[in-house]
């Protein structure tokens, strides 16, 4: 018969794991296999971490971006076709080595680390494919600031930050990678797994100021300090109607209905339900509408919108929460302001701490 025999004489199966990555095998060069029946289990008899016929070893070099994340992570990232379950099985079979030593799933990678790999060639191929779709994003942006580590963008209301069910090829994240790529700031063929990345995230609909990590480090340390809320953000939005209070402290909570996308608000609190809590202050007026200033202090979906119309005051063009009848495009509501507050050491940020930057009001829509 054509192809590789294989027999052992004590198969020992794992996990299904074992079995994902033997099919692979199996269908990328097929060969004969032994088994044996056992307690009415099949006992797939191969050690499949032998069978390195055709695949070269290969070697992976860790840089700056690269450190301080799991083995296990880089890897999902480096080769992105490769089943999870592949992953483990070829770091647990030694398929994987950090600096020449068998490593595990949860180590750390440091920069300058050598990886010896002995993995299928198509996993390489397929990561080294030079096709890069954020090319065909615009690389024009609204900076509002930019230094080596980040850049905040003025985001228009209508442009998606990351791609969904809409996506054609355009998104925020694509344009700061093009951008980026044309300055010479970021070129894949020199990163195993880093891309320029978000922080935080703004409705198709809403407008305004959106981080984005030019750097892993960057990347880590403030996806930490937005889940520790040391970022301060501000909104201006159009209210229907003139609140009694000039200053308030909004509490409520909420649960999120997933199968329509919204959320519904309770007074008190509920099974299953969150706090969120909205500081609001009114700063003007405009025709039938109130100019508010408004201050998450908690960050829940589609906070500002829910909790504004629960307390009577729904944003002007919001067509989920709010009231019918506005000849509005977009919800007025723009993310003007962003504070960094840091409580904590924030490494190579600590020079943004206390820095405020905001967007040029005059240009947000619904103020003209």
């Amino acid at each position: 018969m054509a192809g590789r025999s294989v027999a052992i004489n004590s198969p020992r199966p794992k996990q299904t794991a074992d079995f994902i990555l033997f099919l692979w095998h199996f269908i990328s060069s097929p060969f004969i296999i032994i088994y044996a029946k056992s307690d009415c289990v099949l006992e797939i008899s191969v050690i499949l971490y032998y069978d390195r016929v055709g695949d070269k070893m290969k070697t992976i070099e860790i840089q700056k971006n690269d450190a301080n994340q799991r083995l296990d992570k880089f890897m999902q990232k480096r080769f992105k076709t490769m089943p999870k379950a592949m992953v483990y099985m070829y770091i647990r079979k030694k398929c994987v080595k950090r600096n020449g030593k068998k490593c595990v799933p949860e180590e750390m990678l440091r920069e300058g680390d050598v990886l010896t790999l002995y993995i299928k060639d198509e996993f390489f191929e397929a990561a080294q494919e030079k096709h890069y779709e954020f090319l065909k994003a615009p690389a024009k942006l609204d900076i509002v600031y930019e230094d080596e580590n980040l850049l905040l963008l003025d985001k228009k209301p209508g442009v998606i930050v990351h791609q969904d069910k809409s996506y054609h090829f355009d998104s925020l994240v694509a344009r700061v990678q093009h951008y980026l790529y044309d300055k010479g700031e970021y070129d894949p063929e020199k990163e195993n797994a880093f891309s320029p990345a978000l922080v935080n995230r703004i409705d198709r609909n809403t407008g305004g100021i959106v981080i984005a990590a030019k750097n892993a480090e960057a990347l880590r340390i403030l996806n930490q300090k937005m889940k520790t809320r040391e970022l301060s953000k501000f909104y201006l939005c159009l209210l229907h109607g003139m609140p009694k209070r000039r200053e308030a402290l909004l509490t409520a909570y909420m649960i999120k209905d997933e199968s329509k996308n919204r959320v519904r608000v309770f007074a008190h609190p509920v099974e299953g339900g969150k706090e969120m809590k909205t500081k609001v202050q009114i700063i003007g007026q405009k025709g039938k509408y109130a100019i508010a200033e408004v201050e998450l202090l908690t960050g829940r979906t589609h906070q500002i919108r829910a909790h504004l119309s629960f307390a009577g005051h729904p944003l002007a063009g919001d067509s989920k929460y709010g009231a019918k009848g506005d000849d509005m495009r977009y919800q007025a509501l723009y993310s003007y302001k962003l504070r960094f507050d840091f409580t904590a050491d924030a490494g190579i940020l600590n020079y943004l701490n206390g820095k405020e930057f905001t967007v040029d009001t005059k240009n947000i829509w619904f103020l003209k």
